[in-house]
């Protein structure tokens, strides 16, 4: 009788989806060869998100595709399946994926079985419900969303610069930003950025003239980099003529008019939302047990509690920290974390196929880096502080060094060579958000649009 071979599917393509495979793809490549083992991965796109890179991606400052990863590239030993995972019978050992074969012509799911499973559907952007906020708000997680806003930002100084309506100029001209932690700081100061060298090539607009407004609930922004750190930070935006309002909230957008808790009313036509994101809601779904914040329920060894031959990390998953003073504490849900827990994972993995124990996940934290624009960041690492270029570069060896297989990373290092050699491009290609429209218009009504 033939023996079966061991099936290990991964939910996700995120961090903790693509590194876990990748690692496990290297590690069992003996195993895969025979056709012992097949490791499946289920995602809904077809390519990893660096998101660290999105802030220079949306400023012109590296090239979208740069910013993702073709998982099926990267993980070509792996079978890709292109879907969504609906649900997970832990007890069968099943998973139910929506195909976007299915999706298309509404046919049955697709119905996986397994030997192990990892659980990384990733997050999504934790929205509040303020009124106005689902019509104009912006998000900032995915790459089409960073381009889009590109776009976006450069369309409004096209606005800016064609009418005479005061009103309508001052609202093209002032972009709100909520979320005062890496995404909100990052895309601010890289577009900040941007806004201010394009308007070298509007003749009737002054940098002064655009309006830069951080919304921050807290006190303080960046609290990763460290308190010091942290004050530099907002000290350097506040120089650049950055409004940042620390202790403030947003209560309304409705109407384009973006009103904050201290009274402030700022008509705008750019609101982009960066406040914190949320464990995949699919996770109700799965048969696992969730904590009150919706992560998943795991061991220090990244096995979900209770439930056999499940295992799960990173955004979607309530890790126990070793490392921290107090006994309950989780790890943070961050892309550091992310990506040593799927390489933990990935071994842990190995070593249950092979009859051997898996290991606790512990970290020693390296520190923290973060970007406020071109040549300038603040970073805290082993303890030191960092401000300016220094830490700028930093950020940046910091998250090459990340970026998976040493194809990407000579990719986005030349792009970046290039870069500090020719001038940003200032150009809007908003007609990508919709390829047909043009000839639509041009079918519907019989002619080009020029014609008209």
């Amino acid at each position: 009788m033939t023996k079966q071979p061991a099936h290990i599917v991964v939910i996700g393509g995120g961090y903790v989806g693509l590194y876990t495979a990748h690692r496990l793809q290297r590690r069992l490549r003996r195993e895969l060869r025979r056709g012992d083992v097949v490791i499946t991965m289920v995602s809904p796109e077809p390519y990893m998100t660096y998101q660290p890179f999105l802030p220079e991606a949306a400023a012109g400052s590296i090239s979208p595709r740069h910013v993702v990863v073709p998982l099926r590239r990267v993980l070509a030993r792996c079978r890709f399946v292109p879907g969504e995972a609906i649900a997970v019978d832990p007890a069968r050992r099943t998973v139910t994926v929506r195909t976007l074969a299915a999706q298309e012509s509404d046919g049955e799911p697709l119905r996986l079985t397994y030997d192990e499973l990892v659980v990384a559907p990733g997050s999504i952007s934790r929205t509040l419900p303020i009124p106005g906020l689902a019509e104009h708000g912006i998000g900032f997680k995915a790459v089409e969303e960073a381009i889009g806003l590109r776009n976006h930002v450069l369309e409004q100084l096209d606005i800016a610069s064609s009418t005479r309506d005061t009103a309508v100029r001052d609202a093209a001209l002032t972009f709100v930003f909520v979320g005062g932690g890496y995404a909100g700081v990052e895309a601010l100061a890289e577009l900040e950025d941007m806004g201010r060298f394009a308007c070298r090539y509007y003749h009737n607009i002054r940098p002064d003239e655009q309006k830069w407004i951080l919304v921050e609930a807290t006190d303080r922004i960046l609290p990763e980099v460290g308190e010091q750190m942290g004050v530099h930070a907002l000290r350097e935006l506040r120089g650049r003529n950055i409004d940042v309002r620390l202790a403030t909230r947003l209560e309304s957008c409705e109407d384009r008019v973006a009103t904050l808790s201290d009274g402030t009313r700022h008509p705008t036509r750019t609101l982009v939302w960066t406040a914190g994101a949320k464990p995949n809601p699919v996770l109700r779904e799965f048969g696992v047990p969730l904590d009150e914040h919706g992560r998943v329920r795991c061991t220090a060894a990244l096995r979900v509690e209770g439930v056999d031959h499940v295992w799960s990390a990173g955004d979607a998953a309530a890790v126990p920290d070793l490392t921290a003073a107090d006994p309950g504490a989780t790890c943070s849900p961050n892309a550091q974390h992310a990506v040593r827990q799927a390489r933990r994972l990935a071994e842990n993995l190995v070593a249950r196929l092979r009859g051997k124990p898996p290991t606790d996940y512990r970290h020693s934290y390296a520190g923290s880096v973060a970007s406020l624009g071109l040549h300038k960041g603040v970073a805290r690492i082993y303890g030191r502080n960092l401000k300016g270029y220094p830490a700028w570069f930093v950020h940046r060896v910091y998250h090459l060094s990340r970026v998976p297989t040493t194809n990407r990373k000579a990719r986005v290092l030349a792009e970046w060579t290039l870069a500090g050699l020719f001038k940003r491009e200032i150009v809007s290609l908003g007609s990508l958000e919709h390829p047909r429209a043009e000839f639509e218009l041009a079918a519907g009504t019989g002619r080009h649009p020029e014609d008209t």
